[in-house]
């Protein structure tokens, strides 16, 4: 019997032991690669990740500029003050709008001289004090919006078409806002059940970001740093 020599003794062992790995390795390869170890996600901010919320007070501390400050906060508090859900009663001309696509109200009421619609077709004809569920629902209507003191905003409040700034300078205007102070703006905002309906609209229909709480807080907040406006 020939000896192999020692080259030959070392390949016959090289190709056995790579013929023993090899169902490993195959098996390796039909197998995904593990995933990496997740890495802690940056914080982002709450109006990022739920458009229907409003920022908290705390989250503008980093803006050291008291002036700029405020104008965050008003910013944040347009997210509400720009809804269709506002706007629609705040409009340009005499008639309210209606629905997410601001469209003129049906049937076509008219303001009136208190805001309330004209003889025969006020407000109250149809919006009584609560919101009204609709069993048979048409268009896509599922209720009736309703407050005990549901009107059209004054004429020198119209929102609609205006900038945030501009709608910023006409709430601080005492002679626009119903001679309203600073405070009496804040408390209106924060306490108003008028303005809370934006939260609670009825069945069918979005409701404004945020809650009311967290949108007169932002409100007091605004005037505590001056209550700046936007430029535009």
């Amino acid at each position: 019997m020939r000896h192999l020599s020692t080259a030959g003794r070392l390949a016959g062992i090289t190709l056995i032991a790579a013929l023993a790995l090899a169902p490993a390795l195959s098996g390796a390869q039909e197998r995904a690669p593990e995933a990496p170890e997740p890495s802690t996600p940056a914080v982002r901010p709450l109006s990022e990740i739920k458009p229907d919320t409003l920022k908290q007070v705390s989250e503008f501390d980093n803006i050291k500029d008291e002036t700029e400050r405020s104008i965050a906060i008003f910013k944040e508090t347009g997210k509400v003050l720009l809804h269709p859900r506002c706007v629609n009663c705040h409009p340009a001309g005499n008639r309210p709008l209606q629905g997410m696509d601001m469209h003129l109200h049906q049937p076509p009421v008219q303001r009136g001289d208190a805001n309330f619609g004209v003889p025969g077709m006020t407000c109250n004809t149809c919006h009584g004090p609560d919101n009204v569920k609709l069993v048979a629902q048409a268009e896509g209507i599922k209720s009736i919006p309703g407050n005990p003191n549901w009107h059209l905003a004054p004429i020198e409040m119209a929102w609609q078409g205006k900038t945030l700034g501009e709608i910023c300078r006409q709430i601080k205007d005492q002679d626009r806002n119903g001679g309203k102070t600073l405070a009496e703006l804040v408390d209106h905002m924060a306490n108003d059940d008028l303005v809370g309906w934006g939260w609670h609209p009825g069945e069918g229909r979005e409701k404004v970001p945020g809650t009311q709480e967290q949108f007169g807080k932002l409100y007091e907040a605004w005037a505590a740093t001056g209550a700046h406006c936007p430029q535009d």
